[in-house]
């Protein structure tokens, strides 16, 4: 994987630590798109701790930005969630691999002793 992929990765697994964050992602897939007030209201945080929050999601590439005068309108980018999710599944497949192997070696070496 290059740099530049697991920077994206580890900033995308940053923004999704936080149960806030992850809120707001919730709400502009429901949405669509937010406004910075609307993307903050439903917390109970001030102004300045949504916006940090949104900045995060932000700089994850989780969110893109709309400037209209000034109201800043927010929607949800998929790219870095689905590269999320894909390494996700491959790291999943390497371990269930890996479990049914040693599920299979166990049941092995009991079979052997039981001989």
């Amino acid at each position: 994987m290059a740099m530049h992929s697991q920077a994206q990765l580890n900033r995308t697994f940053h923004a999704l630590g936080d149960a806030t964050r992850r809120k707001m992602l919730s709400l502009l897939a429901k949405r669509g798109e937010c406004t910075a007030s609307e993307l903050g209201t439903p917390f109970p945080i001030a102004q300045p701790t949504a916006s940090k929050h949104i900045r995060v999601l932000e700089d994850a590439g989780l969110v893109s930005r709309l400037v209209e005068g000034k109201v800043h309108r927010f929607k949800l980018v998929m790219k870095p969630l689905k590269e999320a999710q894909d390494w996700i599944a491959r790291h999943q497949k390497f371990w269930e691999n890996s479990l049914d192997s040693l599920g299979e070696l166990l049941d092995q070496m009991e079979e052997e002793g039981e001989q």
